[in-house]
């Protein structure tokens, strides 16, 4: 058994696919393709059902596949422990974000990490969240912005900053003379929502639970679902109902308040807690301290510390 087999077998289960894992991997497809079938000879157990396109890790193969990417990262560990001379914040760093904060996150982020570890540029990938918890846990990532609750095993979870949700509204509208709206009057209007799979529409539905309860009715013509939440800002500014976005991304200005009004929510107002998390056998923790620090340095006024 050699580090090399264990990399072709967890590229071939992240890619299900011989060919792409030979390309993943630099290597000719026979060459992984035998590694592979020697590997299964040796444990005496097939690792993959082979398909017709596809190659799926069998029950065995899974929690196989999973200790072998245990394994590599161990082998990492051992070559930063023998090059002491090594830097956490020299290389890049692979930085996963959902949709709905990569966008207002990172214009602040880079240069302020930049200041911190000019040697160690980020490497950024948006995604749902499913998609970049996956993505950590084979380390394919290196860490993750998401919102709360999230709980996954091996991973750390540390909370950074409560972010308040706003009502958005077209600049005629009758709420533009509220100071504030309760989360309950959303169920009254044509409400502009992200799609399914977003996990900033499961808390905008929380957070109204007669909003979601309309839905459970059936197709409305009155929720339209949008792609983004740049999307949805302009669907209001152009007239098509109201929507509810995090504090960070509500950028009103963009239309110099002649066609978008922000209001607040009545308190209790509903928001969402951010989170950065990272495997615990990540071996350069100076790198994410320096990215937690980088982080906190550029919140918006409207984000609040946790």
């Amino acid at each position: 058994m050699t580090l090399t087999e264990l990399r072709y077998i967890v590229a071939l289960a992240r890619t299900r696919h011989f060919g792409r894992a030979a390309e993943a991997c630099f290597v000719s497809q026979p060459t992984l393709s035998v590694a592979v079938r020697k590997l299964e000879s040796e444990l005496g157990v097939a690792l993959f059902e082979r398909r017709r396109q596809e190659a799926v890790p069998t029950p065995a193969g899974a929690r196989i596949v999973e200790q072998a990417q245990r394994v590599l990262e161990e082998a990492e560990r051992i070559r930063l422990f023998a090059d002491e001379s090594r830097d956490p914040l020299v290389g890049p760093l692979r930085l996963g974000a959902i949709y709905t904060i990569g966008p207002y996150v990172l214009p602040q982020l880079i240069p302020a990490l930049h200041e911190r570890a000019p040697q160690m540029p980020l490497v950024i990938e948006e995604g749902y969240t499913a998609q970049l918890s996956e993505r950590l846990r084979l380390g394919e990532l290196d860490a993750i912005l998401i919102a709360l609750p999230f709980e996954a095993p091996g991973l750390v979870t540390l909370p950074l900053y409560h972010e308040p949700f706003m009502v958005v509204v077209p600049a005629d509208h009758p709420w533009r003379a509220r100071e504030a709206i309760d989360p309950a009057e959303l169920a009254s209007e044509p409400l502009l929502m992200l799609g399914q799979g977003h996990c900033f529409r499961d808390q905008v539905l929380d957070a109204c639970p007669a909003c979601a309860a309309r839905l459970e009715q059936g197709p409305l013509g009155q929720t339209v679902a949008g792609t983004s939440l740049e999307t949805l800002r302009h669907m209001v500014a152009s007239g098509l109902g109201i929507t509810v976005l995090p504090c960070s991304a509500v950028g009103a200005e963009r239309y110099a308040q002649r066609l978008l009004v922000t209001r607040r929510f009545r308190e209790p107002a509903p928001g969402r807690r951010v989170a950065l998390a990272w495997r615990k056998s990540f071996p350069r923790p100076g790198a994410i301290d320096a990215l937690r620090e980088a982080l906190m340095s550029g919140l918006s006024s409207c984000l609040k510390p946790v």
